[in-house]
């Protein structure tokens, strides 16, 4: 996106964003007392690209100050969980990746939430042994892992900061405290789900969400947030005030209420620590492609579908064509099956990560595709080179459900540094459960949700003590041949999230589109034999392409993505892409 800016016009804007964000934003950069190699503040420069105007604002405030993309993270984060509390916030997890600019690394980060060590594989099965329904699961304290994301942000600010860590919480607290207008998703959310749960008779949430009469919020509505701001101060003082204290004492009553009570403790929560870890990078023609790990699927599903694709050649008619679709749809196929059988938490099972991604494995499940036909029915392979058949026989068909949530936002400081950064509660509003002004996740439901295969072998993915759930979070960084930055991108929407994203790359890196035109095509999400189409799609043509090739077609209302992508053009310029779906933006300092 380019911005043509008066230097006076820019400076007026600058006051009046000071006296909008509170005295903090206006007293000049605050350094970091925990900086690492940071000197002193960096240019300002860069981009923020999130689900929320007032969210992008807050990173925005941070660059202006010469804050790092890490600092903006923080900013952002706090604002997407004050304004999008349906999709993300203090009481969810995330994942993120950072790029460094001055070393060309990236690191990745785990903030996911934890099972308490109370858990058990049956946690998510009633009296009768059967699994419980999704509205059973969902809006239980059973539902609720130690939520991580602020432990995340706080551990990679201790790296990556450059200004003070309270600095970042300004912009949220102002909002809460003097109040924000409730936005057309945050009232079309409240109306469709806020009567589905508890979210309607929970006494704290009742009162915040809904009207005196029992509706929801309507949009425009001016809301503030008192308790979130103070939730907020703790947190500024005390990075781990959601897990130690009142707070964490609260957060754990709230599990332990009816219907159907966790087992949380503040054991569980004292414990928990969220970790900084290698990222799964794989080279992609000139390129790398770079996501997170396990338990997180996207380092394993995003090198996993472009390096099939790295065995084709795409038409020039890009979009157009749908033999390019067709190849997208079968490396799709092929990468959710495998993701599917083998992806979990890697400190509990075998995650085959190098078998998965070995060049002659995936040139194995590349020959797999036909150019013309469909494959009638898609399985995990055997990644033999890292897992013997005695370990292959103890792994069991998947059966876990994810359903679409979850905020994805990607930031460029002014020195070049990069986060791509998902972030979620899980599913509308979480667990329901609210306590000090913020939703709780219902992060376990991402468990397999019966513990066995039908033909009783236990499941990578099933629930266990201390354990991570499986995420499709996939928050992805390219880099070219001397790891300089190329795109930052990732999405909302539960297990789609892999297909999502992955249109992006093919999108960008083969079809040659702009991040907005890739974010504009329709999703197309193939997971099993029935690929899913958006009928949004423009093309009449390509449909009956696809049914003529052999693919199980499903015309769908729409696709809750939340695709927000970056671009660095080979001149040095930055360019931006929001999802229409959502109400995103792109904007610079």
């Amino acid at each position: 996106m380019f911005v043509e800016n008066d230097p006076r016009e820019q400076e007026m804007k600058r006051l009046i964003i000071c006296l909008f964000l509170g005295l903090v934003a206006c007293t000049g950069p605050q350094i970091s007392k925990t900086q690492g190699t940071r000197a002193g503040p960096l240019p300002v420069g860069g981009m923020v690209v999130a689900a929320n105007p007032l969210a992008v604002e807050a990173g925005l405030s941070m660059l202006r100050q010469g804050g790092s993309a890490l600092d903006a993270a923080i900013a952002v984060q706090t604002v997407l969980g004050l304004v999008e509390p349906q999709s993300s916030g203090l009481g969810g997890g995330a994942f993120m990746l950072y790029y460094d600019a001055k070393t060309g690394e990236i690191s990745s980060f785990d903030g996911r939430e934890t099972a308490p060590v109370r858990a058990s594989a049956e946690m998510f099965l009633g009296t009768d042994g059967k699994p419980l329904s999704y509205l059973e699961a969902v809006n239980s304290g059973r539902a609720v892992g130690v939520p991580g994301a602020m432990d995340m942000l706080a551990l990679a600010h201790n790296e990556f900061g450059v200004l003070l860590w309270e600095a970042a919480f300004a912009p949220a607290i102002t909002l809460a405290q003097n109040g924000f207008a409730v936005s057309p998703r945050m009232a079309g959310s409240l109306k469709a789900y806020g009567h589905r749960g508890q979210l309607d008779q929970n006494a704290a949430s009742q009162v915040y969400f809904f009207l005196a009469d029992g509706s929801p919020l309507p949009a425009g509505h001016w809301l503030t947030n008192p308790d979130y701001a103070a939730s907020l101060r703790a947190l500024s003082t005390n990075p781990r005030a959601l897990l130690e204290g009142q707070i964490g004492a609260d957060i754990v009553a709230a599990t332990r209420l009816e219907p159907r009570p966790g087992t949380l403790s503040l054991d569980d929560m004292a414990t928990y620590h969220a970790s900084k870890r290698k990222a799964v990078c794989r080279p992609y023609k000139d390129m790398q492609i770079c996501s997170a790990p396990p338990p997180s699927s996207g380092g394993v599903a995003m090198n996993s579908l472009m390096g099939m694709l790295a065995h084709f050649s795409f038409s020039e008619t890009g979009a157009a064509d749908p033999y390019n679709w067709h190849l997208l749809i079968e490396a799709q196929r092929l990468a959710y099956a495998d993701r599917d059988l083998y992806v979990a938490d890697d400190r509990f099972v075998t995650v085959p990560v190098d078998g998965l991604l070995n060049p002659a494995y995936l040139q194995r499940r590349a020959a797999l595709i036909s150019p013309t036909r469909a494959i009638m029915h898609v399985a995990a392979g055997p990644p033999e080179a890292v897992f013997s058949p005695e370990q292959l026989r103890e792994v069991g068909k998947d059966n876990t459900e994810e359903v679409p949530g979850t905020s994805h936002f990607s930031i460029v400081d002014g020195e070049g540094n990069v986060v791509a950064m998902t972030t979620t509660v899980e599913s509308a509003f979480g667990s329901k459960r609210f306590t000090n002004g913020f939703l709780l996740n219902n992060q376990l439901t991402d468990f397999a949700k019966y513990p066995y295969a039908k033909d009783g072998k236990p499941l990578a993915n099933a629930p266990a003590p201390g354990k991570r759930p499986r995420s499709s979070m996939s928050p992805t960084i390219v880099l070219d041949k001397d790891n300089g930055f190329v795109m930052a991108t990732g999405s909302a929407g539960g297990n789609s999230i892999i297909a999502y994203t992955a249109k992006t790359l093919v999108g960008v890196l083969e079809w040659g589109l702009s991040p907005q035109e890739a974010i504009n095509l329709p999703n197309v999400v193939a997971r099993g034999d029935v690929t899913r189409v958006e009928n949004t799609i423009t093309d009449a043509d390509l449909v009956p392409a696809l049914i003529a090739m052999g693919h199980t077609v499903q015309s769908t209302r729409g696709e809750n993505s939340g695709l927000h992508v970056i671009v660095k053009q080979p001149d040095g310029t930055l360019v931006g892409g929001a999802d229409p779906r959502r109400e995103g933006v792109v904007r610079v300092p």
